[in-house]
Formats: structure tokens, C-alpha cells, sequence
């Protein structure tokens, strides 16, 4: 079996452990950069170009797409889809899962439990909008934001204002949520493949922080989920139709709140604070999807294979 990892860091911890774990199970991993694809549209014939040469062997990809490069990369993965190659993470719910505004909508209609969050375009009446999300302190997030990066906590009405007003001037897109204090800067990250919770951490926020990312320079540590910071994560996994994610969510005194789901988790921060082979649960998932494939191709030819009997009429 043949992997394409897409990936633009070969030297990625998330990227070389994908194919460490693909190569102990006996199967070849290339990395892929796809911002280096070339796609190729002709009737009846897509095909993707690189280095120079045609892909036409692989049995499945690996999506690892980055937030900035959403649009080209989803459009690699669809390619691959058309070219009849599985993907382990599927294109039209990477999409679905990088919009902020349109993942919340759906979490929403499936019942997932969420903190209280307001949108609109550019509207005058901002005491309005923070008053719907229950007042100051709220948390103002850019929908382009990755990494905590775009996340302001703004402790007073009048603050939230300022911050609201300016990123409005500045044309860009936000969302306004609720504020939950009871999180104390802590968040669960529960990293779910194919339908299961496979590992999860609590990530703190280094002291004055309220952001708990990792990359903010805060701490994971292995945590049990309870049965219902696991059913919600599965949820919204589900909702969002994806075979791999990273959920992450707020303890508040109403139960898990689904923060955001991330189509492309990285898998450092969970291996690390859980100890588990999570690259190892992806690589598995990812082949079960391709022998899945096979057996389904089987079948269809047998009932379309001519009968070997001779017709007596």
C-alpha cells in the first residue's frame, strides 16, 4: 500500500511520525507538498503533476492541510478524490471544518453544546451584540484565526466596543462569544479517528494567559474524558463529517462547550502528554478506508462479470 502525506514540512513532528507509523506497519509513505501540485482537468482524465511526473500509484492520502493554504489545498484533495484515490479526511469537510462561522452553524443544528456566540456584518449596534452573548468580559475572535492567534479577551463592555469597532474599520470578520470564566484558562483537546476518541489532554494556559494553546506556550497533560466531554466530541465530529479531528472544548457549569474542530490536529502535543501512538491509530484508519475500497471494487465486478456457464437456449 502506497500513502501520500500532504504536507508542506517534511520535518514536521506531526508529518514524520505519520510516516514512521505508516512504514512499521509495512507500508510506503511519501510526503507531498501540495502548494506544489500541479492539477490537471481534462474530460473524463483529472491528474496532478509533481516534480515533474504524474501521481498515479497512490491507494490513499493523508490530508495535512494548513489554515493559510485552505482554498489550494482542498482543491489537491479533491483532485486526488477525482482521480478515485481515498482520503483519509475528506475535502469538502476540511472546508466545512476551517469556516468558524458555518462549522458553529452546523455544531449548532446537531445540538452541540457551544458557548454563546453572536456574528454580523459590520452592524452599528455593537452594545447589542455583546449583550447578546451575555455581556463583558467576551472573547473576540477572527474567523481567519489559527493558533490563538486573532483571539482577544476583552474585559469590559467598553473595551469589547474598541476591539469590535476597530476590527470592523479594518473589514475584518469576527465573531463575538461568550466568556467562560469557570475554564480558567484550561481547555480539553479530544483527538477522535474514525468514530472514536483515541486520546485526549487538558491544555493550561501559562499563568495571565487565557488562551491554552499550545503554541501560546501553555501545558497538556493526559486526562479521562467523561461520558459526555466524549459524546460531544463525537457529535461534533460526526457533524461536521470527518474521519479525523482534533475537538476542542471549555468544562463549564452546563457541560462541555465545543470550541472548535481542527480537520488537521497535530499530533505532538497529544503523543507527548498521553504517551498513545496516535500517528499509529491514523495510519490504521487509513488503510481500513483503503482495503474498505478494494472490497467494495470486488464486489461490483463479480456482479458484473459475464456468466462462464454457456446459455442452453
Amino acid at each position: 500500500m502506497k500513502l501520500a502525506i500532504l504536507s508542506r514540512e517534511p520535518r514536521l513532528y506531526s508529518t514524520m511520525r505519520l510516516v514512521e507509523a505508516a512504514t512499521l506497519r509495512g507500508y510506503e509513505a511519501v510526503v507531498v507538498d501540495h502548494l506544489h501540485c500541479n492539477l490537471v482537468l481534462e474530460k473524463g482524465q483529472p491528474g496532478i503533476i509533481y516534480e515533474g511526473k504524474k501521481l498515479t500509484d497512490f491507494d490513499a492520502i493523508i490530508p495535512r492541510i494548513g489554515a493559510s493554504v485552505t482554498f489550494y489545498g482542498t482543491a489537491v484533495v479533491r483532485q486526488f478524490e477525482m482521480m478515485k484515490v481515498r482520503a483519509a479526511i475528506d475535502s469538502q469537510a476540511i472546508v466545512r471544518s476551517r469556516d468558524k462561522l458555518r462549522s458553529m452553524q452546523i455544531l449548532s443544528r446537531a445540538g452541540v453544546g457551544m458557548p454563546k456566540t453572536a456574528f454580523t456584518n459590520y452592524s452599528d449596534d455593537v452594545p447589542e451584540m455583546i449583550k447578546q452573548v451575555g455581556g463583558a468580559p467576551v472573547i473576540i475572535k477572527l474567523l481567519e484565526g489559527t493558533q490563538g492567534l486573532g483571539v482577544v479577551l476583552a474585559e469590559t463592555e467598553k473595551a469589547a466596543q474598541s476591539v469590535i469597532e476597530a476590527f470592523h474599520n479594518l473589514k475584518a470578520r469576527i465573531i463575538v462569544q461568550e466568556f467562560i470564566a469557570e475554564s480558567k484558562g484550561a481547555d480539553l483537546r479530544a483527538f477522535v479517528v474514525n468514530g472514536e476518541v483515541v486520546g485526549a489532554m487538558k491544555r493550561q494556559g501559562k499563568e495571565g494567559e487565557f488562551r491554552s494553546n499550545l503554541h501560546r506556550g501553555g501545558s497538556g497533560k493526559l486526562v479521562k474524558l467523561s461520558r459526555a466531554e466524549k459524546a460531544a466530541a463525537l457529535l461534533a465530529t460526526k457533524a461536521l463529517g470527518l474521519g479525523i479531528a482534533g475537538v476542542d472544548m471549555l468544562q463549564s457549569k452546563r457541560g462541555p462547550l465545543v470550541l472548535e474542530v481542527n480537520s488537521s490536529p497535530g499530533l505532538e502535543g497529544i503523543e507527548k502528554a498521553t504517551g498513545l501512538d496516535i500517528a499509529g491509530k491514523i495510519i490504521e484508519y487509513t488503510a481500513a478506508l483503503v482495503h474498505s475500497k478494494r472490497k467494495d471494487s470486488a464486489k461490483k465486478t463479480t456482479r458484473k462479470a459475464p456468466s462462464l456457464i454457456p446459455s442452453l437456449m
